[in-house]
Order: C-alpha cells, then structure tokens, then sequence
C-alpha cells in the first residue's frame, strides 16, 4: 500500500456519503434531545443550525479534527459521548477505507503481475512454436535425406547383388568361350593341313596319311561338338541373367514361384566354391500374380546370405530349397547348414543396416530388401537359426482365390 493512505489527511465528506449523512446526524439529534448542528473539519456546517451557545464536542483523528458535534440541548456527558461514537464510526470507516486501497492495490499488482506473466508466457510460447516449427522443418529435411540415401543403399545394395552377378557370369562365360576359342583354333590348322593336301593331290593317299587326315576329321568332329556345347552353355548363361534382370517384365505379371527360384539358384549356383551344393526339392505352385524380378531378388538375397553363412562356418555345406502348397499357403523354405546366428543376432536380421560380417562385407540391406519385398506381396518372412546349426528362413504367400 503506498504511504499517502497511511499520510492522508481524511475529510468528513470522504467518510460519510452524501447520502448517510442525514440519516446518521438525526439518528445523533435523538441520542443528544433534538438539538444537533453537525460541521466537518474546517468548521462548516453541513448538517443542522447551531444554535447561539451550542456546547462543541470536537472529533479528532491522529491530531485532525474532522468533525465538529454542536448541541445546546445535550449535557456535556452526553455530548462527549456521542463525539466518541461518532469518532469511533470514522475511525472503522477509515480502516475500511485504507483496507480497501490496500486490497485494490494488491489485486492491481497481482493482475499487473499476471499480466507481466502472461506476457513472458506469450513470449515463450511464441519462441516454442517458432522452435518447434524449425525443428519440424529440420526433421523433414533430415527424414527426407534419410530416405533418399535409403533408397541409394538399396540401389547400392542391388547394384551390388548384380555386380556380383556379373562376376560369375564372367567366370562362367569365360570358360565355354576358352574351349570354344582353343577349338577353334586347333580346327583351323586342320583346314591349313587340307589346303596342304590340295596341294599335293598327285600323291593324296600318301599325303593323307602323312597328315593324319583320319584323326583330323575324328577330333574336328568332337570339336564342333564341343564348341556348339559350349556356346549352348553361353546361351543358357545369358538366358539365366536376363531372365534374373526380369528385362523383359518390369510389371505385375502371373508368374510360377518354381520358375522363380529355379532362375535365382542357376545365378548363385555359378558363384558356388568347391565343397557347397545347392539341392531344389520344388513342388508344383499355383501362379501368382507379382513382380518376379522383385521375388527373385529377394530370393537371391537369401541364397547369398545362405552361401556366404557356410563360407563363414569353414566347412562344406549344402543349400537345400523347398516349396510346396501347405496349409492355404504357397511356402518357400531355404535352408543351409552354415555358421547360424545367436538369438540377439536373430532379433536383429531384419533391421535395414544391421549385418553380422566385418565392415566391407556387406551393408546389411540383403534381409531387409527381401523383407519388404515379401510383405510388399502380401506374404510373411520368418527365420529359424541356431548357432552351428544353420538357418532356415521361411516364406510363406497367399494362395490366389480361382
């Protein structure tokens, strides 16, 4: 409360409404006889006529007089106490007075103190939406960029599933392509020896058996037979990674499970090392309707992962791929006896970047791709592996209604 209503000096008027003073001046005339002149402070009538004579009974307030008491009818006593009632009446209407001012200047300071508050609130809550908004931004930006170099680890990924692809169609072409260039070449210094023989026809039997005509035209024979083998095999080999590449199918398509896992063992099956077989017990399947380039690269996935499982465990091993129609279902399982996975691996086998090989061997993308791809057609994948043991990861898809 400031001091000047602790300083004030209070007036009758300020105390007493215009509207009271009569009633409570009459109500002192009956206590004093009738006779009753009420001034205020600085002597001025403001109720009543004083009458000549009048006793005086002054009201005084921390050494202010405010009001004045005039009665010539009233005894002394009875003047004396009426000036005490009516000082004791200013005195509570004083208190009320300063404890309102004091109860209005604490409400003004509390509300200017919510006020101040809200205003820091407002304030707060502006820079919040401003920094939450900067963080959204920055998180879409973030995400966006993250998804964008996803989708290049796929493309990654895949580029180097294909690169490892080529790698073993080169080995393999390479190999009928040798035999087939040799052939070639030991055929043609067999024709140098006819174009020899042509030219020395007055003694062709003795020529041709000074050329050895008779094993010429034996082993050319076996020869071209080779050669044609051998270009057959390249044939078949391009066949395999066209067919793997799905060049020619880049849509929805009715397409045999069977002839999709046939075509991704004959790719894996020319990066097999010594030791590691691959077995197919397929089963007859319904065609489905999918993407076969998209099921094959992701059967292609798990016969690596399956190959390079037994190259870990050091040992010879054996893939075994199976399929049959069980259960409402077409299921596909893929099986290997290599090095397994512990159980805190195998909760972990499908989360995109995760991978259990040395940093190089493999960005961890082979699982996850194949995952998506199989739930992207309505299907399940699941994994069963225990360490030394091997893994199998099952495939399961629905049955098309007919």
């Amino acid at each position: 409360m400031s001091g000047a209503h602790f300083d004030h000096d209070w007036q009758l008027g300020e105390l007493i409404d215009s509207h009271e003073l009569p009633e409570l001046a009459a109500a002192l005339a009956r206590l004093l006889g009738g006779d009753l002149a009420l001034a205020d402070g600085s002597g001025r009538i403001v109720w009543g006529t004083a009458s000549p004579g009048a006793r005086r009974q002054a009201v005084v307030i921390e050494l202010d007089p405010v009001a004045t008491l005039c009665s010539a009818s009233a005894s002394a006593d009875a003047l004396t106490a009426a000036g005490e009632l009516l000082h004791d009446l200013l005195r509570t209407r004083i208190r009320y007075r300063m404890a309102s001012a004091l109860h209005l200047e604490v409400v003004a300071e509390d509300f200017a103190s919510l006020k101040r508050e809200h205003a820091r609130l407002a304030e707060s809550e502006a820079r919040y939406r401003q920094l939450a908004s900067e963080l959204d931004a920055r998180v879409k930006t973030q995400l966006a960029e993250l998804e964008e170099r996803q989708q290049m680890l796929y493309a990654a990924e895949r580029l180097a599933s294909i690169g490892q692809l080529a790698a073993g169609m080169a080995h393999e072409i390479n190999n009928p392509l040798g035999f087939a260039r040799s052939n070639l070449g030991s055929f043609r210094g067999y024709l140098q020896k006819f174009a020899a023989l042509r030219d020395d026809l007055d003694h062709a039997r003795a020529a041709w058996q000074a050329l050895d005509l008779d094993f010429l035209l034996a082993d050319g024979d076996e020869l071209l037979d080779e050669t044609l083998a051998g270009l057959e095999r390249i044939a078949h080999i391009v066949a395999d990674l066209k067919a793997f590449s799905n060049v020619d199918r880049s849509s929805e398509a009715y397409a045999d499970l069977n002839t999709c896992l046939r075509e991704a063992a004959a790719v894996i099956e020319a990066q097999l090392p010594a030791g590691i077989g691959l077995r197919l017990d397929l089963l007859p399947l319904p065609p489905i309707v999918c993407l076969p380039g998209h099921l094959k690269q992701a059967f292609y996935n798990i016969l690596h992962n399956a190959l390079q499982a037994i190259i870990d465990s050091g040992r010879p091993g054996t893939i075994i791929l199976s399929s049959a129609a069980e259960a409402g279902r077409l299921t596909v399982r893929i099986r290997d006896n290599g090095i397994g996975m512990r159980p805190e691996q195998l909760a972990h086998a499908f989360e995109p970047f995760y991978t259990t090989r040395d940093v190089g061997h493999g960005v961890g993308l082979g699982l996850a791709t194949a995952r998506s791809i199989v739930v992207a057609h309505g299907g399940k994948i699941t994994l069963d592996s225990a360490v030394d043991a091997g893994t199998t990861v099952t495939l399961s898809f629905p049955i098309p209604d007919d």
